[in-house]
């Protein structure tokens, strides 16, 4: 016959996985949504994480005036947390979906951002010594697990004692484990695999805003099942302890509990509506900051989350009140790779004739000229490429992104089935990694990846990145990489300049794409370009004459004054490296 002690017990020791499960992908998924907003990988989840230990510390601290209605009392942490946790993240979203006045502080700001990270780890804090209370009251018979389990537990705790008792003075105990010790491998058993399938299962799959709501479900189910399991009195009401009574307070929560368990269920149910909506009205506000407010409209055709990045499709519609009114009325479809607008209609031609089509005028068409592609996870370098019948060795990060990108329309305009090209070799993996082990050596390499706007892109911005590709290269080989202008980011430009110096380049030739983007009639600037050379380095042929590729002879006048000049070096502008960044390099979008 089952022992109802020991079945409460597996049940709180249940919860407290569930619930540690919680805590920490909350975390995670704060750390995440704040690097999306703010930038900063390693910033904002340092400092993320380390406001939540100092919260679920304070927490813990306090909870000892909560002991004496433990039952009670972790029910209502369970319904506070299931409440605030989204409630925090739609905080974040807000403030960067809103126009917030320039008087307020931006300290503020930062702070306000942060507070939901703090009351997630300070309510975190009052669960698990009220779960030890609870399970030290319910087990009754001195059993906490079943023969077996134990059994298994004490061979697994014998030869981590033998392996201990090496370096340690150990004492053997015997009889079962205290109250305490359970729980806390509970707990610390479910934040693993709060970690574990956060970022292996919850983020790739539904992304940051459903993964939220998931959380709250979870934190709601473990509170009714408690709740339902644990309570003496109807329908799953906890009494006031004092008074023997049912108290409205306890009948409220329970009320809010399945409001927000019916909530969150039908969130999750309809995640992919609900991350276009939230992820929308962040966007449109995104958009606006960097052109004038109300320049344009903007709607998600569509988006998903690789393991590596959140991808957003959108369309644009240029409302009539920007700089320029030939693009009043004109809608376009984007791309936007994280937090950076990555591909437009209007300049994706332009972006790619600029990193292609003009510094392959220096170089030979024919199988002989070998190319390295440093992300171009959309193949549209690659068609480019194609046309000048070079050998074209490719390596991206994202092969998810890249399957998808080989059949979806918006990017096989561009691309024309460019990933079947047969002197195309491919790689997924990480480019840094690649050179590493990789003996080949190239004419040209073309860095076709983002912008530095995360901690993550800063390794592919390093003097050891660069200082590898350089080795790599022929001796008349080049890298041509996309590049902050001087003018519009001057401290990014500073430091990459310096970075690139260290790493070995002493030429650089910069240059701009051009296009008539808007229709008028005018050629503009789009993009700027760095080619960079160290030792030999081959000459830009007339723009006008044979050698040239079409796109330079189009426009010839623009390209009359390529030469190679010296790389600059700026005085008190430190160089990134991998294990010293200059966070300098990283940009705002």
């Amino acid at each position: 016959m089952p022992n109802p002690s020991r079945t409460k017990t597996l049940t709180l020791l249940a919860i407290t996985y569930v619930v540690s499960f919680c805590s920490f992908a909350y975390e995670f998924v704060y750390s995440e949504l704040l690097t999306v907003m703010y930038g900063g990988t390693v910033t904002q989840y340092v400092i993320t994480v380390g406001l939540y230990f100092f919260s679920l510390g304070i927490g813990s601290a306090l909870s000892d005036e909560l002991q004496g209605e433990a039952p009670s009392n972790f029910f209502r942490t369970e319904v506070y947390l299931a409440a605030v946790a989204p409630a925090g993240f739609m905080l974040v979203v807000g403030l960067n979906s809103v126009a917030i006045p320039e008087t307020v502080p931006p300290e503020l700001v930062w702070v306000v951002a942060r507070l939901p990270a703090v009351a997630v780890g300070f309510l975190s804090g009052f669960e698990l010594p009220l779960l030890t209370r609870m399970v030290e009251r319910t087990d009754e018979s001195g059993t906490l697990l079943p023969s077996s389990v134990v059994r298994i537990f004490e061979r697994v705790h014998g030869v981590v004692l033998g392996v201990f008792a090496w370096f340690w003075s150990v004492e053997r105990t015997t009889g079962d484990r205290s109250g305490l010790s359970v729980v806390l491998a509970m707990d610390y058993v479910g934040g693993l695999f709060g970690a574990i399938v956060y970022a292996k299962v919850l983020y790739p799959a539904l992304g940051l805003v459903p993964t939220i709501f998931v959380l709250a479900l979870l934190n709601c189910v473990a509170a009714l099942v408690f709740v339902v399991r644990f309570s003496e009195r109807p329908w799953g009401l906890f009494a006031d302890e004092r008074r023997g009574l049912v108290s409205r307070e306890s009948g409220a929560l329970l009320a809010v509990c399945l409001l927000l368990t019916a909530g969150y269920a039908g969130a999750v149910a309809n995640h992919r509506q609900v991350d276009r909506s939230v992820t929308e009205l962040y966007l449109e506000q995104q958009i606006e900051s960097e052109y004038d407010r109300g320049a344009m409209d903007a709607e998600i055709t569509s988006q998903w989350t690789t393991q590596y990045q959140h991808v957003v499709r959108y369309d644009r519609t240029w409302t009539g009140s920007g700089p320029n009114p030939h693009f009043s009325g004109k809608t376009e479809q984007c791309l936007r790779l994280g937090t950076a607008v990555q591909l437009c209609e209007s300049w994706a031609d332009s972006y790619h004739q600029g990193l292609v089509d003009v510094p392959m005028s220096m170089y030979e068409n024919s199988p002989e000229t070998n190319v390295l592609v440093v992300g171009g996870g959309d193949w549209i370098a690659i068609d480019h490429l194609r046309q000048y019948d070079v050998s074209v060795d490719h390596v991206d990060l994202d092969g998810e992104f890249m399957r998808h990108a080989r059949n979806e329309s918006f990017f096989s305009r561009w691309h024309d089935d460019a990933y079947q090209y047969d002197r195309l070799n491919t790689t997924v993996g990480d480019g840094y990694a690649y050179l590493q082990n990789t003996d080949e050596s190239y004419d040209l390499v073309l860095l076709d990846i983002p912008g530095a706007t995360d901690d993550d892109l800063l390794k592919l911005y390093s003097k050891e990145f660069y200082g590898s590709l350089r080795r790599h290269l022929e001796p008349d080989g080049t890298v041509v990489a996309w590049g902050y202008s001087q003018y519009g980011f001057p401290e990014h430009h500073k430091a990459y300049v310096n970075t690139v110096r260290a790493a070995g380049f002493d030429q650089f030739v910069p240059y701009w794409a051009w296009e008539d983007v808007d229709g008028d009639g005018e050629t503009e600037r789009v993009e700027q370009f760095y080619v960079l050379a160290s030792g030999q380095r081959p000459e830009f042929p007339a723009p006008d004459s044979a050698e040239a590729t079409d796109y330079v002879r189009t426009y010839s006048d623009r390209y009359r004054d390529l030469r190679w000049r010296e790389i600059p070096r700026y005085r008190g502008v430190r160089v990134n490296s991998l294990f010293h960044p200059n966070y300098d390099i990283l940009v705002d979008t």
